[in-house]
């Protein structure tokens, strides 16, 4: 019997598909559906005709799309009272120090719908006075005529004891108000009043959301095994999902990252820069050896300090919108034409966008779009572009490469802040490109970073989807200590480690998986005492020079950080995290002996590329490339999922893995 699995990632434009079954990979792709995502889902499974697989792993931008438009639910939040403020203080840093006029985040919560109760824990968990149940009554009264359908809980040193959150959990439970609820004790039992409140609200805030979302789509698909895809790169199961929606915030770039890493290693590169460019917007993260992660994210200004791979967004997809800003120059973004108009060439919409601009120089090709499925209008891209140079005295091919100049340079200003502001140089990575637009962008973005290779998977178009469909279950958990290194030893460590990971195993064999495929990695998060923030470094296994082997790393780790460390500093333990990952089966992906030749053209085609202008360029079809293929540009290669462009001081050649691997001459 085959073991099948499918990855589907739901982007702003279109939905990606990719079936594994055993080593065949099977890729599909649909427009989106921005009102019900699920639409396009069951669609493109019964194109597949897999209603019914074994498993089915979705990455899903609900929860951001949610947030970001500012169209969750009205949500209420219970804190200790005197500490209703908390969100409308946050922190007192200045993200630009010398903007005076620096606007805050949209507030989720109106403060008429912020309920202050009487109670106190001390920063150990020990009760200082109990919860006043009559205060509780009177605020349960006062939220059943507020109009709220969801709402948060977040008591100070809950994490520590959760005794009076379980006490309103229990009771607004009893009441049965019909209400989607958020208990910080369960969603983020971690120290950082400001972060955990932020946290558990924007959980209230997409919960409803979410949870309507995936409980219809599991109705529809109620034979299969539904996992979601977290931030964290690690899948969830669809209740948990619908319990703490907050982990899947950056659930579709995740995929993107996994499955970027994983291609990328088995081709022999483990440094490696992402570019994701989609039809919306770009994601970009860079792996020097490993998927870096972090729990300090902001998203549209709000904290959320749930485990993440760290990933940074731009405005800048096939759909973005090309218009005259302001000061009267061209600009690209960050509003896009999505599925629903679409950019002009689609048929419906009006507006230029980054692929109309890629389609009128001819480097994406309508007879190879969707295979073929979706034909292209070019008269209307040319009709939009033409209105958008008119107003700046420039002809069709002039605005359109100055429209792939601007999104190309809000790209690199992405890759740079990941890379060169971090202490990276790019000149020691490999760009693995991907998403609908990515691969066309990929070398000319690399030229301008004097990046060397640039990465091009098999099916580029799907690779997010193929992320999600092998990304392992993984399950998080966290514990704030706060102890000083005198008070940091082996013993201790592990005994408190214990329980955590006892509900780890419990929680991942529910999901069917046996004690041999789990695996556990336990964390410390660490810092000198005194400091704000703290890192993350792994738990010496060894009971012998356990101290030590803390100080030495998370030495190492700070000055790789920061550039600096002191080793005479002491330390303080912050929080213990434990990592609890159920391994999925691996997938089998067969390499090929290269025959080293000369790929064989398809025909020629005048393209632009944005340093060259219009070049007589080879066309290649990538279904009849075969590894060892090589050729020069200037090259477009055409796919289903996707155009590759080869700018003429590059070459590119096919590897064993069915990659195209595209160098500088």
């Amino acid at each position: 019997m085959k073991s099948e699995r499918i990855g589907i990632d739901c982007g702003g434009t279109f939905t990606d598909f990719i079936l594994i079954s055993d080593d065949t990979f099977t890729v599909h792709k649909i427009l989106s559906n921005a009102e019900d995502p699920s639409i396009a889902i069951v669609n493109g499974l019964n194109d597949l005709n897999k209603l019914d697989v074994e498993t089915i792993a979705h990455g899903t931008t609900v929860a951001t799309n949610t947030l970001l438009e500012r169209k969750g639910a009205k949500t209420g939040l219970i804190t200790t009272k005197g500490f209703e403020d908390v969100l409308k203080i946050g922190r007192q840093n200045r993200s630009s120090l010398y903007d005076l006029n620096q606007d805050k985040p949209k507030p989720l919560i109106s403060d008429n719908n912020i309920w202050g109760i009487a109670e106190r824990m001390d920063k150990n968990g020990n009760i200082i006075y109990e919860l006043d149940g009559e205060n509780l009554n009177e605020i349960i009264e006062s939220i059943k005529s507020s109009g709220i359908n969801s709402i948060a809980v977040s008591l100070l040193f809950s994490f520590q004891n959760s005794l009076h959150e379980d006490f309103i959990n229990q009771k607004i439970s009893e009441i049965d108000l019909n209400l989607y609820k958020s208990i910080s004790s369960q969603v983020l039992p971690e120290f950082r009043e400001y972060e955990r409140t932020s946290t558990v609200v924007v959980n209230s805030y997409v919960g409803p959301i979410i949870d309507k979302y995936l409980g219809n789509l599991e109705g529809k698909i109620e034979n299969s095994n539904l996992r979601i895809m977290q931030s964290s790169g690690g899948a969830i199961s669809s209740k948990q999902a619908r319990n703490q929606p907050v982990r899947t915030m950056l659930s579709g770039p995740a995929g993107g990252v996994v499955g970027s890493f994983w291609i990328s290693q088995l081709a022999g590169f483990d440094h490696i820069i992402t570019l994701d460019m989609g039809g919306t917007s770009t994601d970009v993260s860079l792996c020097p050896g490993e998927i870096q992660k972090s729990t300090q994210t902001k998203i549209d200004g709000l904290p959320i300090s749930v485990p993440m791979i760290d990933i940074v967004t731009v405005g800048a997809g096939g759909g973005s919108i090309a218009h005259i800003d302001s000061g009267n120059s061209l600009s690209v973004g960050p509003e896009s034409a999505s599925s629903n108009p679409g950019p002009a060439c689609y048929g419906v919409g009006t507006k230029p966008t980054v692929t109309d601009a890629n389609f009128v120089l001819e480097r994406v090709s309508s007879d190879y779009f969707l295979g073929g499925r979706m034909p292209l209008n070019k008269s209307r891209s040319a009709a939009a572009l033409g209105v958008l140079g008119d107003q700046l005295d420039l002809n069709l091919t002039e605005i359109s490469l100055g429209v792939l100049k601007v999104v190309n340079s809000n790209m690199e200003r992405a890759v740079r802040k990941v890379s060169l502001e971090r202490g990276y140089d790019p000149r020691d990575f490999t760009l693995v490109a991907f998403g609908g637009s990515g691969p066309i962008h990929s070398c000319e973005l690399a030229s301008e970073l004097s990046i060397p290779r640039v990465l091009i998977p098999q099916y580029p178009g799907v690779l997010s989807a193929l992320g999600v469909a092998i990304a392992d279950v993984e399950k998080d958990y966290v514990q704030t200590i706060m102890l000083g290194d005198e008070k940091v030893d082996f013993d201790s460590i592990q005994k408190l480690f214990e329980p955590m990971k006892e509900n780890g195993i419990y929680d991942l064999e529910q999901e069917g998986f046996q004690q041999s495929d789990i695996n556990i990695q336990k964390l410390l998060d660490v810092r000198y005492h005194g400091q704000s923030f703290e890192l993350t470094i792994e738990c010496p296994v060894s009971e012998k020079n356990f101290k030590e082997d803390i100080k030495n790393t998370f030495n190492r780790y700070h000055f790789e950080r920061f550039g600096y460390n002191d080793e005479t500093q002491s330390l303080e333990v912050v929080n213990l995290r434990l990592r609890v990952v159920g391994i999925t089966k691996e997938v089998e992906m067969k390499s090929a002996e290269p025959v080293h030749r000369m790929a064989q053209d398809s025909g020629n085609a005048n393209i632009g590329f944005v340093n060259a202008g219009l070049l007589d360029s080879k066309v290649y079809e990538r279904s009849k490339l075969v590894s060892g293929n090589y050729f020069q540009g200037p090259g477009l290669v055409v796919q289903m999922d996707c155009t590759v462009l080869v700018p003429p001081d590059w070459k590119a050649k096919v590897d064993g893995w069915h990659n195209l691997i595209i160098e500088q001459n």
